[in-house]
């Protein structure tokens, strides 16, 4: 079975740093992309950062560009997504998801509808 398990959430002030950890298992890592995704009460799921786990390529939605770093481990199978400088509106759950990277272009990474396999959400509060 397919298996994504995020965490590393937490609480933090502005300003400051958190790093998110996305475990994978029951699929060969490196057919993959995994992305990060993060939902606000209301809002709509927003693509936050993407890997392709063949070539290492990344990718960063302008609200997170030059503050977070994706990067991923093929020995652990695991995902990590860098957060710094921290804003309130950084606030939400952040949830990863994987998809065959030949599905994954760079004009549907943040579609949700293109990743086969979530994980549960971690939720990162950043306090002023």
């Amino acid at each position: 079975d397919v298996q994504l398990q995020a965490s590393g959430g937490g609480l933090v002030q502005t300003g400051g740093s958190l790093r998110l950890s996305c475990a994978a298992s029951g699929f060969t890592f490196a057919d993959y992309a995994i992305a990060w995704f993060r939902q606000a009460p209301g809002k709509e799921r927003e693509g936050v950062s993407c890997i392709n786990l063949s070539d290492g390529s990344t990718y960063y939605a302008d609200s997170v560009k030059g503050r977070f770093t994706i990067s991923s481990d093929n020995a652990k199978n695991t995902v990590y997504l860098e957060m710094n400088s921290l804003k309130s509106e950084d606030t939400t759950v952040y949830f990863c998801a994987a998809a065959r990277r030949l599905q994954v272009t760079i004009a549907t990474m943040f579609h949700r509808n293109v990743y086969d396999y979530w994980g549960q959400g971690t939720l990162v509060t950043v306090s002023s």
